[in-house]
């Protein structure tokens, strides 16, 4: 015992013990850690009253004194302070860098700061302003703050501009500040990250009521350095925040403004008319904007690769229509579209010969789109690569077939989702006559009216498929499948028929015959009559297979005893969720199947007991399992 109380190393006990007695926070700090007390009597190793004699000369002085003293420490010796109470804290996160004094060769570690190379997130309870503050003296010495987000907030003791200013003074080096549903803080803290955060480069608002004009001014006119700007649901954030963006930050290569009633033609106008913009990337959504804003990215949008427009009611086709004539998007590699009543047969054909560049294009509700605009756009669009239509109802199959004839040697992917007009009919073959053999990616999903015959069509329309993804197709048979397999002359390597009700192993069988070889991944999930001949047929044929998903499905013990003595296939991922006829019995095979497996799916396997499952997860540690 007196060896224990005379002790004079560096972790003396009666130093730093003293600062986590009273320690109200130990975030990125350097406070040695602390054991709870197993009594409530207090235990003391040395004099009581020399402590608090101790304790009451230094509380004694003023915080002018102390904040002396904090200025004149080392970065270690700061965030030890900050350990010893709150007061210390709210002192030592109001100094800022420029006020720490160099004197001590200590403080050239210091300099290390400026590389902001530590991130930090709060969220919900923790997003509090004793926490920023502790951030804010914590990884100065480590490092310097790089990135800081802020999600919601204590519905008690949230996050306010106080916790902002900590973090604004202390963190120099911040880069990269995002602030999600955070109500509390507004203007005065966002001024003052302006003010010290000169490096800041990118800048994230959601659900900001608070923040306006003024603190998104006092970043434009401080932080010359900024990229990129996000900014979503923030009602009183408008025009003159964008032209003053416009005037000050030249470096802004991205933007996406989203439900901002008050961001209109003008403020938008001011970005992209600037001659110094080099904005490549934009994301205009649900804005009151009209067709003067379309015709300004048409004419000066020179640097834009990526493009997406949603929800913009007030945008006429005249609109889309001028910003594909305009020829100003030369460089527009991707476009996305959704929910604009604007986009009509002739303005689709405008954009795919105004951007001569374009590789990727996303339409979703273009209700006003039919066959002749898609038509159209494949003709004009020499580079497309890719295309997603979803919602697109008065797209049919013949409008399909006549487009697919239509596309660039370059083309790649198409996905149709939940098109309604997309229905089996039959029409002459002289349309097949040019056969898509560049498309490798094939997606049909939710398209209730889509069946057999339409796939076959598609089939004999693509016949260098390696991707098809055909989920909730539930009117689709084994003949359609089939149909496509056999067309398909590439081999398969990815195949999802979930959702694909009607289909038996007829379709398996027919898989492992012609594609076999080449499949690597096979989703059946819900394909309630697959059953153990399936899975006897893959073992055998499939030696590529790493991901098979039967989940839903009539496979039974035996099926998997016949995956597990298989001696080619290597099994990655397997899924069996909601297959009712799997029980203890098969976790011998699972076990083996196991030494390749990285995830494995039980869940709601109601006939594998607990105690199975468990004694299964001691034997698969290395594989993930969701039970």
């Amino acid at each position: 015992m007196p060896t224990l109380v005379n002790y004079s190393g560096k972790d003396e006990l009666r130093n730093e013990s003293a600062f986590c007695a009273n320690s109200m926070v130990n975030v990125d700090v350097f406070g040695s850690a602390c054991k709870r007390a197993r009594i409530s009597a207090p235990f003391v190793l040395w004099d009581q009253e020399s402590e608090q004699a101790t304790r009451s000369s230094i509380n004694v002085l003023p915080d002018e004194c102390l904040f002396e003293i904090f200025r004149r420490m080392a970065g270690k010796e700061r965030s030890i302070s900050a350990c010893v109470s709150k007061q210390w804290l709210t002192l030592l996160s109001r100094i800022r860098r420029a006020e720490i004094c160099n004197n001590d060769t200590a403080m050239v570690s210091e300099d290390k700061e400026v590389d902001g190379c530590l991130t930090r997130s709060v969220e919900g309870k923790k997003a509090t302003d004793t926490r920023l503050a502790a951030i804010a003296v914590g990884t100065a010495a480590r490092g310097g703050l790089g990135k800081l987000s802020i999600r919601g907030s204590n519905s008690t003791h949230g996050v306010t501009n106080a916790g902002l200013l900590a973090i604004a003074r202390g963190c120099p080096s911040l880069k990269s500040l995002s602030l999600w549903n955070v109500s509390s803080i507004g203007d005065e803290g966002l001024s003052e990250v302006a003010k010290e955060c000169h490096m800041l480069e990118k800048l994230d608002f959601s659900q900001c009521p608070s923040i306006t004009n003024k603190g998104l001014i006092a970043i434009a006119e401080n932080c010359p350095n900024l990229t990129t700007l996000s900014i979503e649901s923030c009602p009183r954030i408008g025009n003159d925040s964008m032209q003053a963006i416009a005037q000050g930050c030249p470096k802004l290569e991205s933007i996406s403004i989203k439900d901002c009633p008050l961001v209109g033609d003008q403020g938008l106008a001011s970005l992209f008319s600037s001659n110094s913009s080099i904005v490549s990337k934009v994301k205009l959504q649900n804005l009151n904007i009209s067709d003067f804003s379309l015709v300004v990215i048409g004419h000066y949008g020179k640097s834009i690769t990526s493009l997406t427009l949603s929800n913009l009611k007030n945008v006429t086709e005249r609109g889309f229509s001028v910003m594909g004539n305009a020829q100003g998007l030369k460089a527009l590699v991707s476009l996305s579209i959704s929910s604009c009543f604007g986009v009509t047969d002739f303005s689709i054909e405008a954009i795919g010969k105004g951007c001569s560049a374009l590789k990727q294009i996303y339409l979703r509700n273009g209700c006003f789109m039919s066959d002749n605009g898609i038509l159209a756009f494949s003709k004009s669009a020499e580079a497309l690569e890719s295309m997603h239509l979803e919602g697109c109802n008065r797209i049919t199959l013949p409008g399909l077939v006549a487009a697919l004839s239509s596309c660039s040697f370059k083309f790649r992917s198409l996905s149709l989702v939940k098109c309604m007009g997309l229905k089996d009919v039959s029409f002459q073959g002289s349309l097949l006559l040019y056969p898509c053999i560049s498309l490798r990616c094939l997606s049909i999903k939710n398209c209730p009216a889509f069946g057999s015959a339409g796939l076959s069509i598609l089939g004999k329309m693509c016949p260098s498929l390696r991707q098809v993804d055909l989920s909730g197709l539930y009117g689709m048979s084994d003949e359609g499948i089939i149909s496509l397999l056999e067309s398909s002359v590439a081999g398969l390597a990815k195949l999802n028929l979930s959702g694909c009700i009607n289909l038996s192993d007829e379709s398996v069988l027919a898989v492992a015959r012609l594609h076999g070889e080449t499949i690597k991944e096979l989703n059946l999930d819900g394909c309630r009559k697959i059953s153990d001949m399936s899975l006897v047929v893959i073992s055998d044929s499939c030696p590529l297979l790493n991901d098979l998903d039967v989940s839903n499905s009539a496979v039974t013990d035996s099926g998997i005893a016949a995956l597990s003595c298989s001696e080619q296939l290597n099994l990655q991922i397997l899924s069996i969720s909601g297959c009712s006829r799997i029980s203890n019995k098969s976790l011998p095979y699972l076990i083996q199947l196991g030494k390749s497996l990285v995830g494995l799916n039980l869940q709601h396997c109601n006939s594998l007991s607990s105690s199975g499952v468990d004694m299964l997860m001691g034997n698969l540690w290395k594989c993930d399992i969701l039970c």
